[in-house]
Formats: structure tokens, sequence, C-alpha cells
């Protein structure tokens, strides 16, 4: 009889998951799908593409979502139980709140795992698609950033003059063995320029002892001199990836090219632990969930239950929020700013576990 409890209480349970998913999956398509008319409004592009670009990014939005889904479906399986006065099968079969406290985090644990494994492979090649459309049909497309074996590279367009910029490696605020070609509208080329350390704190650029190539002729100036750009050191720390886009195997390559190149990989810290920790989070808030459904008077109205889970959710993402900034700011550790919130929500998990079992 347990084991078909279990079966029963498992199918209800990823049953609301599955629906919560759904409408949530259907709200972010909608939403998405007015803000890529907007973004295609003045392009000539096919009718159907914000409808595609909307695909594409609806699944990674969704990954933010999850922990709602997760606490908002715990409570919905409990109102199912209670409407339909299921919670005596707990009783009839000598079994305790604990038994269904279990089935939940457990399925959320799962539920995770496969978050992992199947859905975050498959979102992260959806965001990538979604992210080169979008570059094709952007005003930022003469802006160019790319980062490979052979340090940064850079477009950048100013004052109608063109310049291709190489950085060999960083160590902030500079970028170290520079080479920048100035070309003209007609991408003749105008001048070489060469320093050993550019300053690039702000989007002025300071270029120290530079030698100028023009003309054949080779000309060293022992003053700084400046240039403009539409970058500074925060944009080339960051904009040279949406870590959505990459799958956890790429997210260890990029760090490692990071590390080598000088770059910061604080960010991908981030999202890499963010990502693997889904099964861990997840099941916690399964718990957490549960723990307020089953200390709630039955005679309060359900969506008193449903209202203060989705409060509940709005505070724990705020406090992670906050969090992951301290960690992005060098505030707090990297792992701290992941894992703190995880141990506080699992000490109280833990406290009620203990008085849910006295009960």
């Amino acid at each position: 009889m347990v084991k078909t409890l279990d079966k029963y209480f498992i199918d209800l349970f990823f049953k609301k998951l599955l629906m919560l998913s759904i409408i949530f999956f259907s709200l972010s398509f909608t939403l998405t799908i007015f803000e890529e008319i907007t973004f295609l409004s003045e392009s000539s592009s096919a009718f159907y593409l914000p409808f595609l670009l909307a695909i594409f990014n609806a699944p990674t939005t969704l990954i933010e979502i999850f922990p709602f889904i997760i606490l908002i479906s715990a409570q919905l399986f409990f109102i199912d139980l209670i409407k339909k006065k299921e919670d005596e099968l707990i009783k009839i079969n000598n079994l305790n709140n604990l038994y269904l406290i279990k089935v939940l985090s457990l399925c959320s644990f799962l539920f995770g795992i496969l978050i992992i494994t199947v859905y975050y492979p498959i979102s992260s090649k959806f965001k990538f698609i979604y992210s080169d459309i979008k570059n094709v049909y952007s005003d930022d497309g003469k802006y160019l950033k790319h980062l490979n074996d052979n340090g940064i590279w850079i477009k950048d367009e100013i004052n109608n003059e063109i310049f291709i910029i190489n950085g060999v490696s960083k160590k902030d605020p500079f970028l170290e063995d520079v080479f920048i070609s100035k070309f003209n509208n007609n991408f003749d080329l105008i001048e070489n320029i060469f320093a050993k350390n550019v300053d690039i704190t702000n989007d002025q650029w300071v270029i120290e002892n530079p030698i100028i190539f023009k003309d054949n002729r080779q000309t060293r100036i022992a003053k700084n001199i400046v240039l403009n750009t539409h970058f500074n050191i925060d944009k080339i720390n960051s904009s040279f990836r949406n870590l959505n886009s990459f799958n956890l195997f790429q997210l260890i390559d990029i760090k490692n090219e990071n590390k080598l190149l000088g770059y910061s990989s604080q960010d991908i810290d981030l999202h890499f632990l963010k990502i693997i920790s889904l099964p861990i989070y997840f099941s916690i808030l399964a718990i957490i969930s549960s723990l307020i459904m089953l200390n709630i008077k039955k005679n309060k109205p359900y969506i008193f239950h449903v209202l203060l889970g989705i409060s509940l959710s709005v505070i724990i993402y705020y406090i992670n929020n906050i969090f992951n900034v301290f960690g992005l700011t060098n505030k707090i550790p990297i792992y701290l700013s992941i894992f703190f919130p995880m141990i506080f929500l699992g000490i109280i998990s833990i406290i009620g576990l203990i008085r849910i079992n006295e009960k």
C-alpha cells in the first residue's frame, strides 16, 4: 500500500510542477513576444521572427522562476490533499507528516537534477541561438567583442573612424600589449598604435607611452594619449558572454581561459554554482513550503496559503540576490554568497522538521 501511495503522491506533485511550468512558460513567452516585436519594429525581418525569439528565450527565463514553481507546487499539492481529504490516507497507513515532506523534498531534488542534466543544456543552446539572431538585428553590431587564445579583440567605431583593438592580456585596470589599428570608413588604414599598457578604467582609455606606425614610419610618443571608446573595464569584464547561453562544460572552459588571460571569472563562478546547487535549493524550498502548509490551521482560506507562499518566494528571491551582489562585489566569497542563504534556510527546515516530528 505504501508503494502505491508513493506513486500517487509523486504523480500528484509532478503534475503540479508540470502545470505551473507550462503556465509560467506561457506567460514568459507572451511577454517576450511584445518585447521582441518592439525590438524588431524598425527592421525588415520575417513576421514570425518575434515568435521564434520568444520561444528561444522563454526557457532561460523559466530557470529564474523555478524556485517559485517549487514552492507553489508544494502548496497546491497540500491543498489538493486537504480538499479531497486524502491526507487521511497518511493516518490510515500509520504514516506521519514527515513521510509527505520526504516525498516532496526527494521529488524536488530529482527535479533539480533533471534541470541540470536535461533542461539547462537545452535552454542554454536556445539562448545561444537567441543571442545570435538578436546580434544580426542589433544596432550594436558595429561594436564587436571577442575573446580567444590571442586575448581580447574589440571592434569600435568612433567619429566615423573604425578601431580594431587587440589586447594580449589584462591586469585590472590595464590591458597589456595592446595593438590598435585605426581605419577610415572605407577601411583604409590610417595608423597603428602599440602600447605596453592601456588604462581602461572608463571609456576614455589612457594609452601609455604609445608607439605609432604611420606612413611606414615609427614614432614614439613620450606622453600618454587618450582614446574615446564605447568600452570600460566593467563592460569588458562582463559583456563578452551571456552566461545562460553556455552549458556547464563550456562555462568551465571559459573560466579556465579567463584565468589564463587574467580576466575576472566571478560572474562565471556565481552562475555555475547557482545551477549546480539547484537540487539542494529545490529540496529545501519544498521542505519549507510543506512546513508552512502543515502548520497553518485548516480553517484559513486557500488563497491565504498561496499568498503566503508567494510572499515567502519573493523574500527568498531578494535575499539570494543581495548575497549574489555581495559575492560579485567581493564583500563576501562567491561560495558563501550562494550557500549561506541555503544553509540559513536549511537550519530553519531542520528546526521545523524536529517540531513536526514531535507532534
